[in-house]
C-alpha cells in the first residue's frame, strides 16, 4: 500500500518523488515505522512525536499531526486485520529548488526473516561507531537522537554482520560503551531492574517500543532504570533484548560469539508488548 499526503492511496508503481528530491539524493528527510496490528498502528501518537522532534533537529517543516494521522489512516485502509504490518511515514526536505516536502507512507506485510528473529533470538557482533559515548549531546550537527533517511551506515553495519555470521550489530562508543542498534534499542534486566541506555546522555535514537516496555515494567514487578554499560557487563546480566516496533522483542543469543544467559522473562516481555 502506498499513499501520498493530500492525494490518498496510489497504486504502488505511482512516481511520487522527483528526481532531485533530497530525500534520495542526500538522506535529507526524516522517517518512523511503526508496527499495525490489528489493523490499525500501535504507539503511533508516540512515532508522530519523535518524527517531530527528527523534523525540528533537521529544519525541515512537517506537516500538522492530523495530517500525518490522516495518511497513516489512509495507508491502512482494507489491511487485514489479522495481519502483521510495517507501516513507513516518510518526509523528504522536498526538491533542490525548495520545493515543498515530500510526505508519503507505504505499508507491507512483516517479513518472515524480522518474525523468525523475534521467535528465536538474534545472534550479534558488537562495532564501533567511531565517537565517544558523549560526543553527540553537544555536537547537534551529529543529529543524535533523530531519525533520518541517512541510513547507509546502519545498513552497512548489518551486511557486516550477516558476513561475520552474526544477526545484528551492537554499536560501541569509543570509550568502550553500548550504545544501541542500527535499527533497535538496547534492554536488558539485572536483577530486579530493567534498564536501557540513557537516550538525552548519548545521542541514540530513543526507543518508542523500549519505552513503552519500561513505562511497564512495574507490571513485571520491575523498575525501569537508564544507565551506560559495558559487553563484558551485558554477558553477566539476567538477559538482554533488541526492541523495535515491528520485530518488536528479539533476545540476544550471543554477544561476539559468546552465549548470553537465556532469560525466562522473553515471553512475559513480549506479552506486555503484545507481540505474539
Amino acid at each position: 500500500m502506498v499513499a501520498l499526503l493530500g492525494v490518498g492511496i496510489v497504486p504502488p508503481d505511482t512516481p511520487i518523488l522527483r528526481a532531485d528530491d533530497l530525500g534520495v539524493l542526500r538522506g535529507d528527510g526524516v522517517f518512523e515505522t511503526v508496527h499495525v496490528r490489528g489493523g490499525r498502528p500501535w504507539l503511533l501518537d508516540e512515532h508522530l512525536a519523535r518524527m517531530a522532534r527528527s523534523a525540528a533537529r533537521l529544519d525541515i517543516p512537517l506537516p500538522p499531526t492530523s495530517s500525518l494521522v490522516d495518511l497513516a489512516g489512509q495507508a491502512c485502509t482494507g489491511w487485514p486485520a489479522d495481519a502483521e504490518g510495517a507501516l513507513r511515514l516518510v518526509c523528504t526536505r522536498g526538491s533542490e529548488d525548495h520545493g515543498p516536502a515530500t510526505v508519503f507512507a507505504t505499508l507491507a506485510a512483516v517479513s518472515e526473516v524480522t518474525l523468525r528473529a523475534r521467535q528465536a533470538g538474534v545472534a550479534v557482533a558488537t562495532a564501533t561507531l567511531g565517537i565517544a559515548a558523549s560526543a553527540r549531546a553537544t555536537a547537534p550537527w551529529l543529529l543524535g537522537g533523530a531519525k533520518t533517511l541517512s541510513y547507509a551506515v546502519n545498513m552497512a553495519s548489518q551486511r557486516w554482520a550477516q558476513s561475520v555470521g552474526a544477526d545484528d550489530v551492537l554499536w560501541l562508543s569509543s570509550d568502550g560503551y553500548a550504545l544501541e542498534a542500527p535499527t533497535s534499542t538496547l534492554v536488558w534486566r539485572d536483577g530486579y531492574r530493567l534498564a536501557t541506555v540513557p537516550a538525552e546522555a548519548t545521542g541514540i535514537l530513543p526507543g518508542t517500543t523500549a519505552r513503552f516496555l519500561l513505562d511497564h515494567a512495574g507490571a513485571l514487578g520491575l523498575s525501569a532504570v537508564e544507565r551506560m554499560i559495558t559487553p563484558a557487563e551485558l554477558s553477566t546480566v539476567d538477559g538482554a533484548w533488541l526492541l523495535s516496533s515491528v520485530r518488536g522483542i528479539a533476545e540476544i543469543r550471543s554477544l561476539d560469539g559468546n552465549p548470553l544467559p537465556q532469560s525466562p522473562d522473553t515471553e512475559r516481555l513480549r506479552g506486555v508488548l503484545g507481540y505474539l
